[in-house]
């Protein structure tokens, strides 16, 4: 083998300098990939102030006395309310629809003073809806608590998702919730009833029999006989309760979301009728069996709005979807979901959590004042202070939220779409880092922003945010959010060598850039969105004093239910993304 000078052969030199060129490439990359993520790291935008204000005129016009409380209880996007207790512990659970996490849970010694305590479902092996529109997903939560076994369930229907109808379980709700287990049968809105000798029942939402369905609409309600130590309904205990609602003469739609109540040692069966629109109601049965049969009420609805005139002040409509606990004075109440639309009767709110107490002196139960308008605010029970807003309760009425995002622990009222908000945000010395997923609010995946309920007709959101975009695919702000098909996106992004702002509207899956303006870069830049019924206006500031209008007044009729459809109140998202499709005129 030949050899040079230094006696090293030409092989094992050539092995050197391989060597120390792969050494010198790795250096050079590393320090490339390096300057890259310093690079990148800029350009992920921090949030360092969010404050939303409510502003609606009712509560000014009914200011509450000292023994009075605001009905609705929980304003936003809760709809679909289960309640059950303990002792003198209540808890309750609404629908989440696409929400993560799912299922919100709240505590309460009183049945006005409400704290949230978490989700029931904030585990990815939980919820299985990433790739689902947002009003699929978890539908009408039901939470019962069996004191035969001491033991809470909530059970639900994850739509179109693969675990379908299923069920988690606890000792103790303020510990969390068990891994899922999935349920044997079809349907919706499932509850559970567990009788007095110990044997449990789930009652649920489901199609006619093949064959049998007698018009659009049609619904039946089941009963199965459900094996506690399983966790599954038994096989062939099946039995259709109700077929169609009250009178299937006359064709009633859409009877749903059952509870089974037991008194005097009766059944007693409630469940809504009419659809979740302006036809909705309350009706209930009766039987001396939990498996039937069941007999309607001869004054059914026993909760209903829809008989009023359509212009009525303070209008409160669709009131619907109840469930009933018995409260520590020994008195009944009814939590139900109702919507208040706006001037022009647009429910961008979305469904809503109110509460009635329950006259329960005769055969059937009935909602005081459920079969009048609904009032703004009722009488608190006997020895119970309002501390709504106070010493970490739930607020109503015209309060404020403000969050600087300096707790380690976000607020629960903080939710993502689709997928775990820990999987892009993380809280800094300089505030709320959202890292952009290459996805926009406009796909049906799990997205990069952090959403707050709309809670009021009329409000202001105030947001100050560091950012500094890169190019025409990033782009970070505020969305006001009623759909993947339906929004706004009030966001700050790149063209060319400039910034810009811009104002989105997505119509039924087009959008269509409203209004853009270059701005010399400044930061923080202070973003508003601000509502006033219908009318929704954008604008921006350097000092967050003097604002500066962008896009004019616009109109807020794409975040109602009644033009997108679908289930869910309108969201407001702080956003982010590097898959920005918005460009500026």
């Amino acid at each position: 083998m030949r050899k040079d000078i230094y006696g090293t052969s030409c092989i094992k030199k050539q092995s050197i300098l391989l060597t120390i060129c792969m050494l010198v490439f790795s250096t050079v990359a590393f320090s490339h990939s390096l300057g890259q993520k310093e690079k990148q790291s800029k350009n992920i935008p921090v949030f360092s102030q969010a404050v939303y204000q409510g502003r609606d005129k009712v509560y000014d016009e009914y200011p509450l006395a000292a023994d009075e409380f605001y009905n609705p209880i929980f304003q936003g996007c809760y709809p679909d309310p289960s309640i059950t207790h303990k002792g003198d512990d209540y808890f309750m659970v609404y629908s989440s629809f696409v929400m993560f996490p799912g299922v919100p849970i709240f505590h309460s010694k009183d049945l006005v003073n409400w704290i949230q305590i978490g989700h029931v479902l904030d585990r990815k092996s939980q919820l299985h809806i990433a790739n689902l529109g947002i009003s699929r997903g978890v539908y009408a939560p039901a939470i019962s608590y069996n004191p035969h076994n001491e033991t809470f369930y909530m059970i639900t229907t994850q739509v179109d998702g693969s675990l379908g109808n299923m069920l988690v379980k606890t000792k103790d709700p303020f510990k969390g919730w068990s891994e899922p287990y999935k349920l044997n049968f079809n349907g919706i809105d499932p509850s559970m009833f567990f009788d007095d000798d110990g044997r449990a029942y789930v009652v649920h939402n489901d199609a006619p029999n093949p064959g049998k369905e007698l018009y659009s609409g049609h619904r039946v309600i089941k009963i199965w006989e459900y094996d506690l130590e399983s966790d599954q309904v038994i096989p062939g205990s099946d039995k259709i309760i109700v077929d169609g609602g009250v009178d299937i003469s006359k064709k009633p739609i859409w009877i749903e979301a059952p509870h089974i109540y037991k008194k005097n040692e009766r059944y007693y069966l409630m469940c809504a009728e009419g659809g979740t629109g302006d036809w909705h109601s309350e009706v209930i049965f009766v039987s001396d069996n939990p498996k039937g049969n069941y007999t309607s009420a001869p004054n059914n609805p026993i909760l209903t709005q829809r008989y009023f005139p359509k212009n009525r002040a303070n209008k409160v409509d669709w009131a619907g979807h109840a469930d009933l606990v018995l409260g520590s004075d020994g008195k009944y109440y009814g939590v139900f979901l109702a919507v208040r639309p706006n001037e022009k009767n647009r429910v961008n709110t979305g469904r809503e959590t109110f509460i009635l107490p329950i006259d329960w002196s005769g055969n059937f139960p009935v909602f005081e004042n459920g079969l009048v308008p609904i009032e703004p605010k009722l009488k608190l029970p006997k020895g119970v202070e309002n501390k709504t807003g106070k010493e970490g309760f739930f607020p109503n009425g015209n309060f404020v939220f403000t969050e600087n995002f300096t707790n380690e622990k976000l607020d629960y009222r903080w939710i993502g779409l689709r997928g775990a908000r820990e999987d892009f945000i993380s809280i800094t010395k300089k505030g709320l880092k959202i890292s952009p997923f290459e996805v926009n609010i406009k796909e049906m995946k799990p997205t990069s922003t952090l959403f707050y309920r709309q809670q009021h007709r009329s409000f202001v959101f105030t947001t100050k945010l560091h950012y500094k975009p890169l190019s025409e695919k990033d782009l970070a702000g505020i969305t006001c959010l009623q759909s993947e098909r339906f929004n706004y996106v009030f966001g700050l992004t790149k063209k060319g060598k400039d910034f810009y702002l811009l104002l989105e509207r997505t119509e039924a899956g087009k959008s269509s850039v409203l209004a853009s303006t270059p701005i010399a870069f400044e930061s923080p830049l202070h973003l508003r969105v601000e509502a006033a019924g219908d009318n929704y206006e954008f604008s921006y500031s350097s000092d967050g004093t003097t604002f500066v209008n962008l896009g004019g007044t616009v109109s807020g009729d794409i975040l109602s239910t009644d033009i997108a459809g679908g289930f869910t109140g309108a969201l407001i998202g702080l956003y982010a993304t590097s898959a920005n499709d918005a460009l500026p005129e």
